[in-house]
């Protein structure tokens, strides 16, 4: 992987990358559609190709579990299990271990936990595991397994997650390394909602060295304010000729403004989620679909997209579908609300290239 920096912002930290993988280029700013269990939900990959999308996540507990790592070693990865020949980049599993398993338990080995699935089949995933399953994934990205906290943690609490979050790092950066440092692997910086943690976190991850480097523990349920200032103390800390990536964020505001705090990825699943329950997102705000007055409505969902939903369909038609629970509302809806998230950070990105971020910016505040 390369990673080269075409153009700064001015008056922002903003900046314009290319990001070169074995499966193609990623021009950043950039937000990763979320294919969990090897799709994104409600689309094709070629669909995904229509809206923009250049780069997607999948993720590691949930593959690990269904359909197993033997079914898709037989495929030589998951770009040709899924049909998606772009890159990729896969979660290590730690937050779906936290947030889904039964009786999931943490120790320095790694989490042992029982399988959502099931009820009862028990697991181990250590740091080691976390590596071996992604490069079984053959994702162009891969992620260090860390350690999640909920929202609120002390102090006490925030600290020892990121101490072992750390020791974590270095086991996985070895496993890797082992393994001939195939892929590529990032590391992840923690320290809950404590600037001085955050700080120490970032300079033992950084000292430790990945191709590139992602902040994790945010949008777990802190307010907004909070969550933007540990973006905004954190993000510096890394290196700034790598990648940087902020974990599962967020809104189009919160985009906006990360890139300009020198945010490079995204991943939500906003987006699709939100699709498929009717929030549609425009140039005008959130639009609820589901809203009696849309229910004559010629009008597309948003007058100045171009996606094919928006080419084609009337609200009225749209919130029909969504009514009458047809499948094809779920699609229309998230091809909207992808091609919506991909064109913004693509507006981003020529922003920045020509030298008009900052007024960018400002006129996305404003409006929305």
């Amino acid at each position: 992987m390369t990673f080269k920096i075409r153009h700064k912002c001015p008056t922002t930290s903003a900046r314009a990358g290319i990001l070169q993988t074995a499966h193609g280029i990623v021009e950043t700013p950039i937000f990763m559609p979320v294919g969990t269990q090897a799709t994104v939900k409600a689309v094709t990959p070629e669909e995904l190709v229509a809206v923009g999308a250049q780069i997607i996540l999948g993720n590691t507990y949930h593959l690990y579990l269904r359909p197993g790592m033997d079914v898709i070693r037989r495929f030589g990865g998951l770009h040709d299990f899924m049909q998606w020949h772009k890159p990729i980049l896969t979660d290590s599993g730690g937050f779906q271990v936290f947030s889904l398993a039964q009786l999931s338990r943490i120790s320095e080995e790694g989490y042992a936990f029982q399988s959502h699935l099931d009820g009862g089949a028990r697991h181990v995933l250590t740091p080691e595991d976390a590596v071996d399953v992604q490069m079984a994934l053959n994702s162009d990205i891969m992620m260090c397994l860390d350690q999640c906290i909920a929202y609120p943690a002390d102090h006490d609490q925030a600290a020892a997650a990121s101490d072992l979050t750390t020791r974590w790092a270095r086991r996985c950066k070895q496993r890797w390394e082992d393994a001939g440092g195939a892929n590529n692997l990032f590391g992840i910086v923690q320290g809950g909602m404590f600037p001085e943690l955050r700080r120490r976190s970032a300079d033992e991850i950084v000292a430790i060295g990945f191709p590139g480097y992602a902040i994790g523990g945010l949008s777990v349920g802190e307010p907004k304010p909070l969550m933007m200032e540990m973006a905004a103390h954190t993000l510096p800390l890394l290196p700034a000729d790598a990648p940087r990536y902020v974990m599962g964020v967020g809104t189009p505001a919160d985009l906006v403004a990360m890139i300009a705090m020198g945010a490079d990825m995204f991943d939500c699943v906003m987006p699709t989620r939100n699709a498929r329950n009717g929030q549609l997102f425009t140039t005008d705000g959130v639009l609820n679909i589901n809203n009696a007055r849309y229910r004559e409505d010629r009008e597309p969902i948003d007058p100045d997209c171009t996606c094919y939903t928006c080419r084609h369909y009337s609200r009225a038609y749209v919130r029909h579908l969504l009514q009458a629970k047809e499948i094809l509302a779920h699609r229309l809806t998230t091809i909207h609300n992808l091609h919506f998230y991909l064109n913004l950070v693509k507006q981003a990105r020529m922003a920045i290239l020509e030298g008009t971020f900052d007024r960018f910016r400002r006129r996305y505040t404003e409006t929305g």
